[in-house]
């Protein structure tokens, strides 16, 4: 509970007056709501029994004024309570996003793409629906018992002491069926995680399903686990709905008891004015209880909705307490001088308990401006050694040094911002080409923007283009060929002008020949910037001044070409099977 009040309140910002004028708005509107019944008591009693036209005009003047009043601020509290909720659910989902910006790698490998989906969407609606009710709901549902008790009391102590033994029969039936139904709720959740895993793992590799004819295969798999969420939806349903009959027992019971006995008591009374009940008040008394045991039930299912928020509040903090393993230390580095680079006894895995390192006591020096390729065979450890440079990830051992000092001691965007990355995977986002191009740089001019294009041998095909530059990129870049986001994500990289360039496998979807363009203008174009080159193809990095072979995560061998040719035996064997199979 303290995390959850943490949560609230760190949230609240910009919703505290809206909800404060919520929680006076519903008070006004019950106190009127508790107000109305004693004035329809006396117009009954002291206008229409006694015939008195005055008091008759004059209550139901008093009746149609608080019924504004009640209408007034019930729209008014409704009002502010989704202004409130909804700034609320803003804040929260935007705290979540920022926190999953700050996220590692590592961070990121700890939640799946569905998970974070989920927590980001349907959690933060529950949460702002319990929000929203508690504050209308809360505040009338305790005014509206604690005063209706208080009035009855002061109408008819014996019979509205017969009302309070319903109220235990209504709070234990409720825990009985809150404690079942809540931790099915939070089953239902993780199955919503399973669904957005499964829709969005579908939807990025439809193509890959309707070649291999797998339709039927997904739409089985989807179905299961929407059959569990079913399930569990209906089981949780079930058991809710045992509630309604209940309290229709316990309000309908408590009616009939409060008729009879009321009607006993004014027959009874006689001319005994000190026990007397008029039919003015028995009547307040039934409309009372009425509204008390609503209220009761209105308390009851907002104790259920907050409860099942409590398992969203708890998803949402998951997020909000991860704290990066990668931050920047007390007064860091903000500026680069010098780009050497140097990899020191530097050992890596994923995951601690892992018993095998990816990689093991590396070595290495790179000088700025050389140009080194990078081979192996696939898990040899190629991408997690280039990945620890920006420190997407950091080394579990040993340091990394640029220009002398640990990578560790710079500001993390200053670090960043100063290489550029392509990826494997080609990652583009919807909007325009420029609009992808100003990913490495917002402030690129349209030169500088065609350079880069220019220099990753995409140019040629976006001048083809009817709008040039400015045509729309749909979602993952589906409208472009698997070379094409190729050469735009090496353009975006370069458009940052970076100091070191990391191209990771980037010759995957291009030809032979592209390969080589891209390369001649890489190398005669760059000759100040670092460039880091993994590929499987030995054409692609037999030219660089230094070839580094990994192999199980060892650096087995380094050196240009001919020395590797001579002296390597794993980089003999790829380059005769490539090379002179060729």
């Amino acid at each position: 509970m303290k995390i959850l009040r943490q949560i609230i309140i760190k949230n609240l910002k910009n919703s505290k007056i809206e909800s404060l004028l919520s929680m006076i708005f519903v008070s006004i509107e019950t106190i009127c709501e508790i107000i109305i019944p004693l004035y329809m008591a006396k117009l009954i009693d002291e206008g229409i029994n006694m015939s008195n036209f005055e008091n008759v005009k004059k209550y139901s003047l008093i009746i149609f004024i608080l019924i504004i009043i009640q209408v007034s601020s019930g729209a008014l509290c409704a009002i502010f309570a989704v202004k409130a909720s909804t700034n609320f659910a803003y804040n929260l989902r935007k705290n979540v996003f920022d926190k999953m910006q700050t996220f590692s790698f590592a961070n990121i490998d700890k939640f799946s793409t569905g998970s974070l989906v989920t927590r980001a969407t349907s959690d933060i609606i529950n949460i702002k629906q319990s929000y929203q009710m508690v504050i209308r709901g809360a505040i009338r549902g305790i005014l509206m018992v604690v005063f209706s008790t208080i009035v009855m009391f002061s109408i008819n102590k014996k019979i509205a002491s017969m009302l309070i033994i319903a109220i235990p029969f209504v709070f234990i039936s409720f825990t009985i069926i809150s404690k079942i139904a809540v931790p099915i709720f939070s089953e239902v959740y993780k199955g919503y995680d399973d669904m957005n895993n499964i829709l969005s793992e579908n939807i990025r590799g439809i193509r890959v399903v309707k070649s291999f004819v797998r339709e039927e295969y997904e739409n089985k798999k989807f179905k299961t686990v929407s059959d569990y969420i079913y399930n569990k939806f209906i089981k949780a349903l079930y058991c809710l709905a045992a509630w309604t009959p209940i309290m229709n027992v316990a309000m309908y019971g408590a009616n009939l008891c409060i008729c009879y006995f009321g009607a006993l008591a004014i027959i009874n009374s006689g001319n005994n004015i000190a026990q007397r009940l008029t039919t003015g008040e028995l009547m307040s008394l039934i409309t009372y209880s009425t509204q008390m045991l609503m209220s009761l039930m209105m308390i009851a299912f907002l104790l259920v909705s907050i409860l099942m928020s409590i398992a969203s509040f708890n998803r949402i903090n998951e997020i909000l307490s991860e704290e990066s393993d990668i931050k920047n230390i007390d007064n860091p580095i903000k500026e680069i001088t010098n780009y050497n680079i140097e990899f020191k006894n530097v050992c890596f895995k994923y995951k601690i308990k892992a018993q095998k390192y990816v990689l093991d006591n590396i070595n290495l020096n790179i000088k700025q401006g050389e140009n080194i390729g990078i081979i192996g065979a696939t898990g040899s450890g190629k991408s997690s050694l280039v990945n620890l440079i920006p420190r997407l990830y950091d080394v579990l051992s040993g340091e990394i040094l640029i220009g002398g000092i640990n990578i560790k001691n710079y500001d993390i965007y200053a670090l960043r911002s100063s290489i550029g990355m392509v990826l494997q995977k080609n990652i583009l986002f919807s909007g325009t080409i420029i609009s992808n191009m100003r990913l490495g740089n917002e402030n690129a001019t349209i030169d500088e923007i065609n350079k880069a294009l220019l220099m990753a041998n995409a140019k040629q095909f976006i001048d083809e283009l009817p709008d040039g530059i400015n045509h729309i990129v749909e979602q993952n870049g589906v409208n472009f060929s698997g070379g094409q986001r190729q050469r735009l994500c090496i353009a975006r990289a370069l458009v940052k002008s970076p100091k070191i360039l990391i191209l990771d496998d980037y010759t995957a979807s291009v030809d032979t020949k592209t390969d080589k363009i891209i390369r001649e203008y890489l190398f005669s174009n760059l000759k100040d910037t670092t460039k880091i080159i993994i590929s499987q193809k030995i054409i692609s990095i037999k030219d660089c001044d230094k070839i580094i072979v990994l192999d199980d995560g060892e650096i087995v061998d380094m050196g240009d070409n001919d020395y590797l040719y001579s002296n390597c035996d794993i980089y003999k064997e790829i380059y005769d099977l490539q090379i002179q199979g060729e």
